[in-house]
């Protein structure tokens, strides 16, 4: 099979790279910039040193403060409005996934009219680019990658429902220094929304073999230097790890997109509100059983990466086990909290089945209504 690669956005990787935010955006033209992160970024500390940068390159700022997990439809809508009256030429985006998916939805109605879900890659059309504002993303965690994904995940507060838009960045500064002291329960769970990208990567029906390179690596990274990140906080070397397993994991989605834990996890997060990298993480274990017969070569990969030889006469259904118990006791190494703390009962998750699967593409092995109940029982009582 062929495989194409697009090289994503420019990335400028490194401790400390944070502190060349002036001078950059000052490369871009930005002039009178819009600032969007969340309150809690705000109360660490982490953005008056970066409004610092802007102020010294005389870069006048406009403040969006208002993000939420999940990003809302309405918050960016809001946001853009704030730019389109500020005249702003330029936004900078500070903080998490959401802080990031809110500042590209703000750059897309810069230049493009609201509402925003009709730039939706689930039946919408691309705005667009020709005209947009220069966008700088300055990740504070390590698990969307979206700092090298040409996406972002707004929730249609109508429907209650996920959906992708289509834009880019204009440059990413990763600086791991800036997630030294993230809490564990953050530190865990965007860690395994970057492990599961990086797997569903590598186990996908439409292999890539540019992402799989990167995929592999990412895997490695977070098996070895997420637990000891959950631990010690202040560990750079494992911040810095996990920064750039973040970054290759959301890179390798250029190639074949992601799989059944995104496919369904992002409809149980916005249903019941919990943390994405928990609710993809939750059912990535039972997901790799149900794909086993189809690509065991491939799970064999993933447990090699992870550190778990698996025996060469192994079974495919052999392999699907090791791996599945492998991704279990990883998730539980890291203190990431059961299903039961954010979904009352299993009936109640069964009960809401057909809200939780709308199809996915890119699962290796077909799969039914029958299967989705499985993984998601099995996913209830074992995690």
């Amino acid at each position: 099979m062929n495989s194409v690669f697009e090289t994503p956005n420019p990335i400028l990787f490194g401790r400390g790279t944070s502190a060349l935010l002036g001078e950059k955006a000052t490369g871009l033209g930005i002039k009178k910039a819009l600032v969007v992160y969340d309150k809690g970024i705000k109360a660490a500390g982490i953005v008056d040193r970066l409004l610092d940068h802007l102020k010294a390159a005389s870069i006048e700022i406009v403040v969006f403060d208002k993000v939420e997990a999940d990003p809302p439809d309405f918050l960016v809508h809001e946001a853009g409005a704030l730019g389109v009256a500020e005249k702003v030429d330029g936004i900078i985006g500070i903080g998490g996934g959401s802080s990031i998916d809110t500042a590209k939805g703000a750059r897309v109605l810069l230049t493009n009219p609201p509402p925003i879900r009709q730039y939706s890659e689930f039946g919408g059309h691309a705005p667009d680019g020709s005209k947009m504002k220069p966008l700088i993303v300055i990740p504070t965690t390590a698990g969307t990658g979206s700092e090298g994904s040409p996406g972002g995940v707004i929730t249609d507060t109508e429907k209650g429902v996920k959906y992708p838009i289509l834009c880019s960045v204009s440059l990413a500064l990763i600086d791991p220094e800036l997630t030294l002291g993230l809490p564990p329960g953050i530190t865990a769970s965007t860690g395994f929304d970057a492990l599961s990208h990086a797997v569903e990567v590598i186990t996908s029906k439409a292999p890539n073999r540019f992402s799989e390179i990167f995929a592999r690596e990412s895997v490695a990274l977070i098996a070895k230097y997420l637990p000891i990140a959950c631990r010690n906080g202040s560990n750079i070397e494992a911040r810095e790890a996990m920064s750039l397993a973040a970054s290759l994991g959301g890179m390798a989605l250029r190639g074949p997109l992601g799989g059944i834990p995104h496919d369904i996890g992002m409809c149980i997060g916005a249903k019941y509100h919990a943390p994405h990298g928990t609710t993809v993480g939750c059912l990535l274990a039972e997901t790799m059983k149900f794909i086993a017969p189809a690509v065991p070569d491939k799970l064999r990969i993933v447990a090699e990466s992870m550190g778990e030889p698996i025996p060469a006469d192994a079974s495919p259904e052999e392999i699907g086990e090791s791996l599945c118990e492998t991704i279990r006791k990883f998730y539980k190494e890291v203190n990431l909290p059961l299903m039961s703390s954010f979904i009352k009962t299993k009936e109640e998750l069964i009960d809401n089945v057909d809200s939780l699967y709308k199809g996915t593409s890119f699962t290796p092995r077909p799969l039914t209504r029958e299967a989705v109940i499985d993984i998601l029982a099995n996913s209830f009582d074992k995690n």
